[in-house]
This record gives structure tokens, sequence and C-alpha cells, in this order.
């Protein structure tokens, strides 16, 4: 059985990082331009160079996203992008739009190409059609059970690869493409700049609705048959069945998440690569406690999404809507001394001496520390680590290693 790439969201480079470090295969990434997620940090022609870089040093790959559909106007633009692409080897571009995707061909013809989920590819016919312009991988549409999944892999060249999203947030819209935010907001969501509408609190008064933060612009609502519509979904996780995704052929399994912070990717992927390396040790094993890593990020209501149920069951909007926050993300280590017995940590939040913790790292589920003693970048004793992003020296009573995480429990 083939073992599948473990793809992670990498925002910005201290996500990157945390995504390669706590074992992505790959990491997919935006420039500042072009990308559906206009909102995160994403990188800069010269970021993206050193990041590629830094991957690959690792043996890792990069995947750019140019997923957005530009206009007319917009090419002469996205013609010069990839020109300056030129000399910044990323592994495969990640396009929605056929136009992007021809052009993309003429002028970087040696890179691979991935079509997005934007793309809504849901049958062999669509894969075997962008395969034919020279698509590498095809992204399927998040609307998709398993079984269809194994119908097409079947259906499609063996060389054809296909990714598929196994955790993280659902769109209401068909695989992205919603107008709701170009609607309220003249803010374009299939063109990387979604304000989430389907997120935001609303409340009803008679027959409008009202979001809190913007009363001023009322919405009229409608029954149909006594029934109104609901938008946010829940989010999708698939950790309960890693072997029935790997044994369907799945090529890539995607992790959403790039307006997420450094440490939901680093515990998500962190989840996955345990499951993925269970199941290909021969000895497959579900251990609950990845529920409980997962349950430990920023997340809304859990399911499993189109792959096993009818969306109306599974997919749509929570019992309880709304984000469960994740646990706090406290610090992260940078160097440990084995001659001290001190970590060196740079602060995420406020902690103090006697709190209950937990430290993280790389292929384990969280394990209990004691925050005993403390010091500041002068090595005098500190009782709290008040202000964000300052050194500090935890005294431990084993070794950590730099890019361990110590969180709140």
């Amino acid at each position: 059985m083939k073992r599948p790439e473990l793809l992670s969201p990498a925002g910005n480079f201290e996500k990157m990082k945390a995504a390669l470090l706590y074992g992505a295969d790959a990491v997919y990434l935006s420039g500042k331009i072009f990308g559906m997620r206009a909102a995160a940090d994403n990188f800069t022609t010269e970021e993206l160079a050193e990041a590629v870089e830094y991957a690959h040093n690792l043996g890792r790959r990069v995947y750019l996203t140019l997923n957005t559909m530009p206009r007319e106007y917009e090419y002469a633009l996205l013609e010069k992008y990839l020109c300056d692409l030129k000399n910044i080897p990323v592994d495969a571009l990640i396009i929605g739009d056929i136009g992007v995707l021809m052009l993309a061909k003429k002028i970087l013809p040696d890179t691979e190409i991935h079509i997005s989920t934007q793309a809504n590819a849901v049958s062999a016919a669509d894969c075997i059609a962008w395969a034919s312009l020279g698509a590498k991988r095809i992204v399927l549409a998040r609307e998709l059970t398993l079984e269809e999944i194994k119908m097409i892999r079947a259906a499609i060249p063996a060389d054809v690869e296909l990714e598929c999203f196994i955790h993280g947030s659902m769109c209401i819209s068909y695989s992205g493409r919603c107008l709701l935010s170009g609607h309220i907001l003249d803010r374009d969501g299939n063109r990387g700049m979604c304000a989430q509408p389907c997120r935001w609190n609303y409340t009803i008064r008679g027959y409008e609705i009202t979001e809190e933060k913007r009363p001023e612009l009322p919405m009229p609502v409608e029954e149909v048959n006594g029934e109104t519509f609901i938008m946010a979904s829940r989010d999708t996780w698939t950790i309960q069945h890693i072997p029935e995704l790997i044994e369907a052929g799945i090529d890539s399994f995607k992790i959403e998440g790039r307006m997420k912070s450094a440490y939901y990717t680093a515990v998500v992927t962190n989840t996955y690569k345990m499951a993925i390396d269970s199941y290909f040790s021969g000895n497959y094993e579900y251990n609950d406690l990845w529920e409980r890593e997962l349950l430990s990020v920023t997340h809304r209501e859990y399911a499993t999404g189109y792959y096993f149920a009818d969306s109306r069951q599974d997919a749509n909007l929570a019992k309880t809507p709304g984000y469960y926050k994740e646990k706090a993300y406290l610090a992260v280590v940078l160097s440990y001394s084995e001659e001290s017995g001190e970590a060196c940590l740079s602060q995420r939040n406020k902690f103090s001496v006697g709190d209950s913790a937990e430290y993280l790292t790389p292929g384990s589920v969280g394990k209990p520390i004691s925050i005993d003693a403390m010091f500041d970048e002068n090595h005098e004793v500190i009782t709290s680590a008040p202000h964000p992003y300052m050194t500090l020296y935890l005294k431990t009573e084993f070794p950590l290693k730099p890019g361990d995480i110590i969180r709140g429990v």
C-alpha cells in the first residue's frame, strides 16, 4: 500500500517550520497575490525563495497556491509574477482556473500542476480532462463520499494523483465558490478576500437578521415551509478513519488551516502523522488520545463531512455553533542545555510558576511538565512570564528539544 503524503498549511514562515518539524511531507502556501487566503501573512517572493530552500534542505516539498480566478486586467500582473518564479523551484503550483493553468504551462513548463479544489472536480471525467491539460494531481471537491473517491481512483490512470482534505473547515458553498462575502461586504471570496460571514454572530428580530457588529445592515429572513437556512458548517476530522482513507488510494492527505495558529499546525500535523505511522508500522492501533490532541486546537464541532454521511446529517451547522478555543500556547523551546538542565523558551502567552502544563514533541501526544522554576534573560528568578515573545529559561526534569511546545491544560 502506498504511503500518502501528509500536506500541511503554511500561512507564514513560523507555521511552515511547525508543519515540517511535526511531520509534514509537504506544505502549501501563498505569495502575496493570487492566493485564496489573502488575509494570511503569506510570503513575499524573497520569503518564498527562502521557504523553498528551507523545505528542500529537509527533503520536503512546497506547493504554491495560484488558485484565485483572475480577471482580464489582472493577467499582465500574473504573467510578471510567474516570470518572477522562474528562479524559485517550487515543487508544484495549485491552480483553480484554466486560463491560469495555460499561462503557467507556457511560462513554467517544467513545474508540476495541481488542480485546486476550487475547480470542483467530482468525477473521473473531470480528473482525466485536467490531466490531459498537463495536471499531475487533482484536489478533489470536498463534497464527495469515500465510495465516490474510490470509484474515481479506479477509473483514472495510476500516474494521476488524488488529494483530499482530511481535516479543517468546510464551506457551505460548493468547494468554496461562495458569493455571500461579496454580496454583503464587496469582498470576493473567490478572489482570496473572504470575510467569512458564515461565521458571524447573527440575531433574528422580527423578519430581519442582524449581525452583532453590523446593525446598520439588516437582512430580511424568509421561511420556506417553516424552515430557514443555516450557513456555518462543522469542521472535518477523519482521525478515526485513516486506514479507510489510505486504502482508498488517496495520494495526499490535506490539512486545512493557513489562517490558523502555528500551534494548530503543529498539533494537527503531529496527530495525523502518528496515525499514518501506526498504520504503516504493520500493527495499527487506534489511540483515543489522538482525539484529545485534535480537541485541543481551535475548531468548530467536528464531523466526518461528506466521507461517510449525507451532508445534512454530518456537515451542516453544528448543534453548538461557534469555535471551541484551543489550549493556551504558552511557549516554544528554542534550545536546551544538558549542563544546566534548562530550556530556553520563546514565550507566546502568560504563565506562572506552579501552573499546570504539558509539553508536546514530534511523534508523541502531550505529556505533563512542571513549571517549578523560571528565569529571565539575565537569569534572574521570575515567578511569571507576562510579556508575549519574551525569552525565558525553564528548569526541567528531562531534556526538551528545539521546537517542542509548552501548552496549558
